[in-house]
């Protein structure tokens, strides 16, 4: 249901508006994380790591995806906020053209460097060609992965964080039960997962379309709207394209510390790769905290209401730090039995390299909160060039872990990839912001005075 996000306490908004998507996030991570445990069981450690060591290049070319529709969708909520039908209208359609031509373009990409990447990462032989695969079909289902973010964030942008993950919910279900039968019944190997995980993407995307279709009547939009004009184009692309390589350049740091860390061995790989499932899955509250504050942000500034942008932003820090504060006791507590639970028992190697993992990332959660507030604020607010260079940020700290680091610490030195990044990304938003608000409160001064 369509929901007005520039009235009301904001704490309470943002907050019912965070709850679904936090559980919708959690259900995403479960296509991922439904390929690691199936494939782990059903296949075993070999075809784990093949997943592990696809899954930076997977993150490079999906992660631009979700940031390039949550960015074009940015400027539907503006629209909202401003209370122009025509304009969401007009926002709607340059979303589906623009989304359906990156997507054309992002699947012949991916197809062409799966398998030299792969070899360029220096990929253990024994498990390149699953590797290869399993990224080609990932690759040829971009379509799915854009048709559902797409359609899923239009749907948020006027407010509505339900739907999706009714959706969500669904298609994880269909995930596992078709991964299970690709696998355990075909026999189709780890090509069934990827198939699986594809054809739950596009059942979810066009459920969320028929949904527009029937309850958003604000989103119809004509043939005729289609043909979009420049400067409509370059209004969402603005926003879109820098959301979209900031997951990429993100995406490259992951690679580069990918070459060092398959060269520690299977072991390794294997490890940092299930680690990494049950990292994910305590980020995405964290993660859905500075999502929230995207549409709340653009809903707010649309309609000019500048003041509540700073209340919402305090009122998410306390809400979203003292989660991760919760979250990151409880990876490092209970880590070893989850590591167990992807790889079996007889494993204890893989269970503490992985639980080391979880040991480095869980106690800097707070800081990845933070960067998370402050990032999707400043996007809502139509920004992209300091976000953009925290994207930067994060790759040279990344890739200074893994020139540098793996080779004097080794694991570890890969474990301590992701608070370096966090850190490195976070100072600039936040100097950033501060800035930002300070010209936003100078606004409401102005409002106030006008008023008098």
């Amino acid at each position: 249901m369509v929901k007005d996000l520039t009235t009301g306490s904001p704490a309470k908004l943002i907050l019912m508006f965070t709850l679904p998507l936090i559980v919708g996030n959690i259900f995403q991570q479960l296509y991922l994380l439904s390929d690691t445990l199936i494939v782990g069981r059903f296949l075993g450690v070999r075809a784990l790591a093949a997943i592990g060591c696809s899954g930076c290049l997977m993150f490079l070319m999906i992660g631009f995806v979700i940031g390039f529709t949550g960015g074009l969708t940015i400027c539907t909520g503006q629209r909202f906020g401003a209370k122009d039908i025509e304009g969401m209208r007009k926002s709607a359609a340059a979303c589906t053209v623009l989304s359906l031509t990156i997507a054309i373009i992002a699947t012949i990409i991916g197809l062409f460097i799966a398998r030299p990447m792969l070899m360029f990462l220096q990929t253990p032989a024994e498990v390149l060609d699953m590797a290869t695969v399993f990224l080609s079909i990932i690759f040829l289902g971009i379509f799915a992965t854009m048709l559902f973010n797409t359609s899923s964030n239009l749907i948020r942008a006027l407010g509505d964080s339900k739907t999706p993950l009714y959706f969500l919910i669904l298609g994880c279900v269909l995930n596992i039960i078709l991964e299970i039968t690709f696998i355990g019944v075909f026999n189709w190997g780890i090509a069934g997962a990827g198939f699986a995980t594809v054809l739950a993407q596009f059942i979810n995307g066009s459920g969320c379309v028929i949904y527009i279709k029937k309850k958003i009547p604000e989103l119809h939009f004509k043939w005729s709207d289609l043909k979009i004009s420049r400067q409509v184009a370059w209004q969402h692309l603005r926003v879109g394209l820098p959301m979209g390589f900031q997951s990429s350049i993100i995406a490259i740091g992951a690679i580069i510390l990918q070459v060092p860390l398959n060269n520690l061995g299977e072991i390794a790989v294997a490890a940092y790769a299930a680690a990494q499932k049950i990292d994910m899955i305590a980020m995405m509250p964290l993660m859905s905290f500075g999502m929230a504050m995207a549409a709340y942000t653009a809903q707010n500034y649309g309609a000019g209401k500048f003041d509540r942008i700073k209340s919402g932003v305090n009122k998410c820090i306390l809400m979203s730090g003292g989660f991760s504060i919760f979250i990151g006791i409880f990876n490092i507590l209970m880590g070893p039995e989850m590591i167990e639970i992807f790889v079996g028992e007889g494993q204890q190697q893989v269970v503490d390299y992985g639980h080391i993992y979880l040991i480095v990332n869980g106690s800097c959660y707070l800081i990845l909160s933070l960067l998370f507030i402050y990032r999707f604020t400043l996007q809502g607010l139509g920004q992209s060039l300091i976000p953009t260079f925290a994207g930067i940020m994060e790759l040279i700290m990344r890739a200074m872990a893994g020139l540098f680091l793996v080779g004097q610490f080794g694991y570890i030195g890969a474990c301590w990839a992701n608070p370096m990044a966090w850190i490195g990304s976070c100072v600039p938003l936040m100097i950033t912001f501060y800035i930002t608000r300070k010209s936003l409160l100078k606004k409401v001064a102005l409002q106030n005075i006008a008023k008098i």
